[in-house]
């Protein structure tokens, strides 16, 4: 009996400092300074980006290079903390369920490492696997990661350039009325124009799918 109990005690000590190793260790430093994100969760987030949105795909540019992780990194941070708690332990599941759901290759080919330290041919078969599975919430879960993923892939400006949907530069000109309102939600004395400020008014030239775009979005514009 004692042996026994021994047994699962060391067993216990084992699995814990695996689940411990396998949850806090072996993570890089993000590329910059997240805003909330844990180097876990800024990890797990890069790899599923790079695995939905890879280089040379149908758009050049990469779920990386669009800024993906520091999109998602802000979003996080500024959605109400019931919603955080959900995402960030979506992050976890996404991250850790290999142990129940092995990516190709299983135990012995590595299938069961964490998300962000699979292959990416892995990778996309974990992915695949949630995408396709017979059970709802398992699909929903993938449904909700590619839909964070996804608005932060069409936030960014080069993704947007590529596809020819970057917003162009509009000319306001000032005109009288810009004397006498503030802007939506501001005080009158907030108004700083005068007379010597007011430009000529449009001459009806359409903006046209080569005009200048806006400066956010220009080349150059971070992500």
């Amino acid at each position: 009996m004692i042996r026994a109990m021994t047994l699962v005690g060391l067993f216990l000590v084992a699995a814990g400092g695996y689940a411990l190793g396998r949850i806090l260790l072996g993570y890089a430093r993000p590329v910059q300074p997240p805003v909330l994100l844990s180097r876990q969760e800024w990890a797990l987030v890069d790899a599923a980006a790079q695995t939905l949105f890879p280089p040379g795909g149908a758009i050049s540019v990469s779920g990386r290079e669009a800024g993906i992780p520091a999109f998602v990194d802000r979003y996080v941070a500024a959605v109400p903390r019931h919603l955080r708690i959900l995402m960030r332990l979506l992050f976890f599941l996404i991250e850790h369920a290999t142990v129940l759901f092995p990516a190709t290759g299983g135990l012995l080919g590595g299938g069961m490492r964490r998300f962000s330290r699979l292959s990416p041919d892995q990778r996309i078969a974990a992915l695949a696997g949630w995408e396709r599975s017979s059970l709802f919430a398992r699909r929903l879960v993938f449904t909700s990661l590619r839909a964070i993923l996804t608005m932060g892939y069409m936030s960014s400006p080069v993704v947007l350039r590529a596809l020819g949907l970057a917003p162009r530069e509009i000319p306001t000109p000032i005109c009288e009325a810009d004397l006498l309102y503030p802007r939506i939600g501001a005080l009158p004395q907030t108004i700083a124009l005068r007379a010597a400020d007011l430009t000529p008014p449009s001459d009806g030239t359409p903006l046209g799918p080569s005009g200048p775009l806006r400066a956010d979005y220009a080349q150059g514009a971070r992500p």
